[in-house]
């Protein structure tokens, strides 16, 4: 099954609304959160569909769940790299970034 991410935001209001009124489902949730989540949806989820719940800690004033990590350059990453395109074999390189001296052969 794959949800789409309107589906998956309709699937996480209403386990949200759920846990906040059924202790039972709220328990469910948090031993087995897929399970819950399947019957509370009617669908099957796949093997591999891996779900974190945790439970709000009255010992601390906000419980933050992180963006997943990126890769991105900054720019002075960018300028430091450079692109483009490598004739190796054209008209006056003998093998890639090798230029041909004088009226030497092509080889």
């Amino acid at each position: 099954m794959s949800w789409t991410q309107e589906e998956m935001n309709e699937v996480y209001a209403k386990v949200m609304q759920k846990a906040t009124t059924d202790e039972e489902f709220r328990q469910e949730l948090l031993e087995n959160p897929k399970s819950a989540i399947e019957r509370l949806t009617g669908e099957k989820l796949p093997d591999d569909y891996k779900i974190k719940v945790l439970e709000n800690d009255p010992n601390y004033t906000a419980t933050f769940v992180l963006p997943d990590l990126r890769n991105d350059l900054d720019i002075d990453d960018l300028e430091n790299v450079a692109g483009g395109f490598a004739d190796c074999y054209g008209e006056g390189a003998n093998g890639c970034g090798n230029q041909v001296q004088g009226n030497q052969s092509k080889g």
